[in-house]
């Protein structure tokens, strides 16, 4: 339809769209982007998620190097960067630009699914 005096032209649309806003207590894959002594950063989609040392099974100890990772006392398990890891979330905070999450790995059927050095 157009507008009278001004030549603007209004269009009615119909559209679906699918979203990804995550919330509490949602289990999630994600891949790990950095990892520090604080813990480790992931992200799912547009989503960053941070999983504190504190939310990391008490088995798995920081290691600081060239490639920085968390590992079991055995070393079965690492979680390094690009590594793929289920995690469920705890938290969120949604600014106007992004959404950030706080997670754990320190539940059942949680961690790392899938190591980049073993393959």
């Amino acid at each position: 339809m157009i507008r009278d005096g001004t030549g603007f032209v209004t269009f009615p649309v119909k559209y679906q769209c699918v979203v990804f806003r995550p919330f509490k207590g949602e289990i999630l894959e994600a891949v790990v982007t950095m990892v520090n002594k604080m813990g480790f950063f992931a992200e799912a989609g547009p989503v960053q998620i941070f999983v504190s040392n504190h939310l990391i099974p008490d088995d798995m100890e920081f290691q600081s190097g060239d490639a920085p990772n968390y590992t079991t006392s055995d070393g079965s398990v690492k979680i390094q960067k690009d590594s793929e890891v289920r995690l469920k979330i705890i938290g969120t905070r949604v600014d106007a630009t992004e959404i950030f999450c706080i997670g754990t790995i320190k539940d059942d059927f949680l961690g790392v699914i899938n190591d980049p050095a073993s393959t």
